[in-house]
């Protein structure tokens, strides 16, 4: 069995113990390891019954500074690219959220530490947001369909960010990939031998589109946006991506910026684009308004 095909056994165990955040699992890049509007302004404040907060080295002032300055910037590509920025360095942690089928859950925010979904959950949060308060409620609309924080309503999948944040996000696989584009009809949550990846959490019948890795040209590339969600794609029956990060464009190149589970890394970075992909199947790409 070679490293990456380890690798991949090691994703799916974190896949399994790690189902009370996220379906996501550490990188596996490179074969080394693994609109700017804000949507509820002006709505009643959402109902939360427990909150657990850590901002690590930032304050609720600093942090709405950022958001702020986020919002002066044109367009979701600048402000996805300004917020994401000041993440870099963060450790990367996982099991930060709290809840599962048997324990309540609870609305968290956690900065100090960040896996490659809790990232991309502040990240798109925090540019629909003007407050701290507004950010807490985009940061549940982002996090849990309908807002409503509860392990059974949290978007365990990438994909459920185009079914329940479709106000927020839209999928340009297609779009992005032409021809080169595949649609896969996958059970989420079923696993191959017929149980569960998660208790509690329905099987959902869902077509998945990527545009695999071997297929991925310069003028696909080229098609991304800065600020563009990138999903990791896995041909893991039950699994829509094994990873998430955001596209990145400047005049160094191109990267993925993403929490990275690594070894060497253990944080928030930039990865060359195309070499990170150079031993993953394919990807998603979910294209901000």
């Amino acid at each position: 069995m070679n490293s990456f095909s380890i690798f991949v056994l090691l994703c799916v165990t974190v896949v399994i113990l790690y189902g009370v955040n996220t379906f996501l699992s550490p990188d596996t890049g490179a074969g080394i390891d693994d609109s700017s509007t804000v949507s509820n302004q002006g709505a009643a404040p959402l109902q939360r019954t427990e909150e657990k907060i850590n901002l690590g080295s930032w304050t609720e002032g600093t942090w709405v500074a950022a958001i702020q300055s986020a919002r002066d910037l044109p367009g979701a590509s600048k402000q996805i690219d300004f917020l994401s920025e000041k993440f870099l360095g963060t450790p990367y942690e996982a099991n930060t959220l709290v809840g599962d089928a048997e324990t309540p859950e609870e609305l968290t925010v956690h900065f100090a530490g960040l896996d490659c979904f809790t990232y991309i959950d502040y990240v798109e949060a925090g540019r629909q947001a003007d407050s701290y308060s507004t950010f807490l409620d985009e940061l549940q609309h982002t996090r849990y369909k309908g807002g409503d924080v509860g392990f059974r309503y949290r978007n365990h999948f990438f994909s459920d960010w185009t079914e329940y944040n479709d106000d927020k996000v839209r999928d340009v696989t297609k779009e992005v990939g032409g021809d080169a584009a595949i649609s896969v009809e996958k059970q989420l949550n079923q696993k191959k031998d017929g149980g569960v990846f998660l208790e509690g959490i329905p099987i959902v019948t869902r077509t998945i589109t990527h545009i695999p890795t071997a297929a991925i040209t310069d003028e696909i590339v080229g098609n991304l946006r800065t600020g563009d969600y990138i999903g990791i794609y896995t041909a893991i029956d039950g699994l829509d991506v094994t990873h998430t990060g955001i596209f990145i464009r400047n005049d160094s190149g191109t990267y993925l910026r993403h929490a990275s589970s690594r070894e060497g890394a253990q944080k928030v970075i930039d990865d060359d684009f195309l070499t990170y992909l150079e031993n993953t199947p394919g990807i998603l790409v979910y294209r901000p308004y």
